[in-house]
């Protein structure tokens, strides 16, 4: 194989925590700050993040009013707060990426979607949990936060009421609130030089 090959193998698959069904789920790098639960998606078009990220990186103000709707596998549509450009660092490759900057409810930070990857020219593997991509010298590769995707896509099971019980079941039901109020402790933190 010559040196610009990217490749993958068994022995890619081999650490990975089993079962083992995970999105691909990574971070990177912005000014320092490590943005984490990023999922890389190639069946979406758009570069998709969080305006609480936005808010907390005290980017608000940088954010461009251009109103779209997004639409998702349930062709259920999702208003824009507009877009903002950001300089994705990902392993030293710096590449301004446009998001579409929304409000609504995602388990992850950001979403990377076709454009970027095809921009950094990304060859990206779920089975594998990670991705790869030419650099200047080399061949570049990601891996994926196996813990993370689990953490995020996680399906609870809850334990079945006796029949005779007359306890209040909407105590048991996580609601989305209680999911957003977790999902966004502070996830953010500076890089170490």
């Amino acid at each position: 194989m010559t040196k610009d090959t990217l490749a993958y193998s068994e022995g890619d698959i081999k650490t990975l925590m089993k079962p083992h069904n995970d999105a691909l789920v990574i971070s990177f790098l912005l000014s320092n700050i490590r943005i984490k639960r990023v999922l890389l998606d190639p069946d979406n078009s758009a570069n998709v993040i969080r305006s609480k990220v936005v808010e907390q990186l005290g980017l608000l103000d940088q954010i461009i009013l251009a109103s779209r709707v997004l639409h998702g596998f349930n062709m259920a549509g999702e208003v824009t707060k507009g877009e903002i450009s950001l300089p994705v660092n990902m392993s030293g490759i710096v590449q301004n990426t446009t998001f579409h900057v929304i409000s609504g409810y995602m388990k992850y930070s950001a979403l990377l979607g076709r454009s970027w990857i095809h921009n950094m020219r990304v060859v990206s593997s779920t089975l594998h949990q990670m991705m790869k991509f030419p650099t200047k010298d080399r061949i570049t590769t990601i891996y994926g936060e196996q813990h993370k995707a689990k953490e995020m896509f996680v399906v609870y099971q809850e334990a079945p009421n006796p029949i005779h019980s007359t306890s209040d079941e909407s105590r048991s039901v996580q609601t989305l609130e209680d999911d957003e109020e977790d999902f966004l402790a502070p996830r953010t933190f500076v890089a170490p030089e």
